[in-house]
């Protein structure tokens, strides 16, 4: 038996040095090492053996063993590394190359008149203010001259979480917090945020959109202020040549109120399609703050007044592009979105 395992490893090791391949490689082990290999069937006779030659013959047959895997697994480690390099350099990546240029993106438009907005009213001396989102009915409606009962509060219906809480309806709420936050002192603030009303999605309507509001309050402000303030925001936003007027209007919230109109941007008064043919568009409303509200913020209407304005985001967009459907700004359609890039 011994005789017969070494000429099995003399007959193995002579094979594996012509091996062609990965796979004749293996096809060699099966046939030597394998479960019904020649090494297994040979020592499968060791039954036959007495006590003194079995420790004899098994070691041989595991130095035979290990000569035949010793070879295989040198030469399977060989393919393996020739097949790494092969790989390495069939998918060699020449970085020398340039590179795919990647599309540039842009400010949202509703961003990007958001802070024209603001950047208008910062220039003028004013602060931003933030505020939650979700607010008590004191905040949003109570404060402002609106008690339960009051019938204005239809205009403004919204989403409830409960009787007590809802989500806004307008920013306003932010600029009674920040009266009780001043304590009487002076305030010059905007307070731009998103806002929730229960409208139907339409062309100029949508229970969610973008306003900015603004505040100020001190001494001796007057309906003239307010004025100059107006026409010096829109001739920022809208060029030079840029008018308005206020039509008288009614708001709980302030006394008296107005709604503030803008020479048409398409046909710059003359009239148009646009605005209808009467050289007006229709851009906010603001008015002097109700005594109620200054008393209801902490604030002598006695010693102080002040003016307050609001105007929705989507509104200033639609008319300072031309564009005549607000639901484009929520589509993310890259072929309404890719003509802001160039602007």
């Amino acid at each position: 038996m011994k005789e017969r395992l070494e000429a099995l490893r003399a007959e193995a090791l002579q094979e594996l040095q012509g091996v062609a391949g990965p796979q004749q490689l293996n096809d060699l082990r099966v046939k030597y090492l394998g479960k019904k290999g020649a090494l297994t069937e040979i020592l499968r006779g060791m039954g036959s053996l007495s006590a003194e030659e079995r420790p004899v013959i098994g070691q041989v047959g595991n130095e035979v063993r290990a000569a035949i895997e010793e070879v295989i697994e040198t030469k399977q480690a060989a393919y393996q590394q020739a097949e790494t390099e092969n790989r390495l350099r069939a998918e060699t990546i020449d970085v020398t190359l340039p590179g795919k240029k990647l599309a540039a993106g842009a400010v949202h438009p509703l961003n990007k008149v958001a802070q024209e907005i603001e950047d208008a009213f910062l220039g003028m001396g004013y602060t931003i203010a933030e505020g939650p989102e979700v607010e008590t009915d004191f905040f949003n409606f109570e404060a402002l001259n609106l008690p339960k009962d009051h019938p204005a509060r239809d205009m403004q219906d919204s989403f409830y979480v409960t009787d007590e809480i809802l989500m806004r309806t307008h920013t306003s709420p932010v600029q009674v917090r920040t009266m009780k936050a001043m304590n009487g002192k002076p305030v010059k603030v905007i307070c731009p945020g998103k806002v929730y009303r229960r409208d139907d999605d339409d062309a100029t309507h949508s229970f969610q959109f973008n306003q900015i509001e603004g505040l100020v309050i001190g001494p001796n402000i007057r309906m003239s202020d307010l004025k100059g303030t107006l026409l010096q925001f829109v001739q920022l936003m809208f060029g030079k040549q840029a008018q308005i007027r206020l039509r008288p209007s009614f708001f709980p919230f302030t006394e008296p109120s107005a709604e503030v109109d803008v020479t048409c941007v398409q046909c710059g008064g003359h009239g148009c399609r646009m605005c209808k043919h009467t050289g007006w568009l229709e851009i906010l409303g603001c008015g002097m703050v109700h005594p109620r509200v200054l008393e209801m913020g902490g604030y002598d209407p006695n010693e102080v007044s002040g003016f307050a304005f609001g105007m929705g985001v989507e509104r200033i967009a639609l008319l300072k592009y031309g564009i005549d459907d607000i639901r484009h700004f929520y589509t993310n359609d890259l072929r309404f979105l890719s003509q802001f890039v160039r602007m």
